[in-house]
């Protein structure tokens, strides 16, 4: 996880977010240390024991109307007594006037106090993912992350066994690349996890004899997407005689990254196997399985419904 600042924030997120720097721009090298957001409203009436330090504070026009009808005094120690914590910023919504205090306040302490033209609520929604996300558990992938049908599929398997070259015809046949060689993942709520390339790395894939090269300008814009979510890890490996493989697919294994339990596919390499044709029918299969066709199950189902009449017959052949 890369360290944000205030700075940061208004630099990547001015636009969206509507923000103005008031004062306190001293400040602005101030770390965040959480994705979570207050809204400073007991603090600012006097009740601060338990109020959550290290957070962003948003004061929307509930607030704002509160401190206008505070005496001049009053105002200002209940100000002073919230920028007393460790606050990386403050936010003020609805393009709201804001206090003088606040503004000397800000300087003073080097807090910045930044005003947005959004609503409290859409402040909210838009700074809320932006958050979740920098702050998100993520770890880093050797493998090849590529769009099949929709499916995220993440190749993985010893390095040189064929990953990129498998990802390159994929490519080949109309799917399209995520991330090659090195895989950024990061889980978003508590199951879902969003593959990416690292920033010097993307649209760019390594093939061994050849070199480098750049997917996006041999095929196009359509061959490549920035972000994917990871729906099955497909493991390569050298055929093993001596290895046991799964025939039936009625016992489908799974893998964890970061905590997040998903399906595994274990694919065995020998010579003449399609590969490509293969990793089409994993993301097809999962596709039909998301949608409650498992066709394992059904086919067992009609086995067993077809071996009934025998097995009644035998049960009842007393000779």
């Amino acid at each position: 996880m890369n360290t944000l600042t205030v700075g940061d924030i208004l630099e990547r997120r001015s636009d969206m977010l509507e923000l103005e720097l008031v004062a306190g721009g001293e400040g602005l090298d101030r770390e965040i240390s959480s994705p979570d957001i207050s809204s400073p409203g007991l603090a600012l009436a006097g009740f601060t024991e338990r109020f959550p330090t290290g957070r962003l504070q948003v004061l929307g026009e509930t607030e704002i109307q509160y401190l206008g009808s505070l005496d001049e005094d009053v105002r200002r120690r209940s100000l002073e007594a919230l920028y007393d914590h460790d606050i990386p910023c403050v936010f003020v919504t609805k393009g709201l006037t804001i206090p003088s205090v606040m503004d000397r306040l800000a300087d003073e302490r080097k807090v910045p106090l930044v005003r947005s033209g959004l609503k409290t609520g859409e402040f909210f929604r838009r700074v809320k993912p932006f958050l979740e996300d920098e702050y998100a558990p993520s770890t880093a992938v050797h493998g090849s992350l590529a769009d099949v049908y929709g499916v995220g599929l993440l190749f993985v398997g010893a390095s040189g066994i064929g990953k990129s070259e498998c990802v390159l015809d994929l490519v080949e046949r109309g799917h399209r690349l995520v991330a090659d060689d090195v895989v950024r993942i990061r889980r978003r709520g508590h199951d879902v996890l969003i593959g990416r390339a690292i920033e010097q790395q993307q649209f760019h894939m390594e093939i061994r004899g050849i070199g480098i090269i750049d997917i996006r300008a041999l095929f196009g814009i359509r061959s490549v997407r920035q972000q994917k979510r990871v729906e099955v890890v497909v493991q390569l490996e050298p055929w093993s005689d001596e290895a046991t493989y799964d025939r039936t697919g009625l016992d489908p294994e799974t893998t964890e990254i970061l905590d997040v339990k998903i399906p595994r596919v274990l694919v065995p390499l020998n010579p003449g196997k399609n590969i490509t044709v293969i990793s089409e029918v994993v993301a097809m299969r999962h596709l039909l399985r998301y949608a409650g066709i498992d066709s394992a199950k059904i086919f067992q189902q009609n086995l067993k419904r077809t071996m009934r009449p025998v097995r009644d017959y035998l049960e009842q052949d007393y000779e």
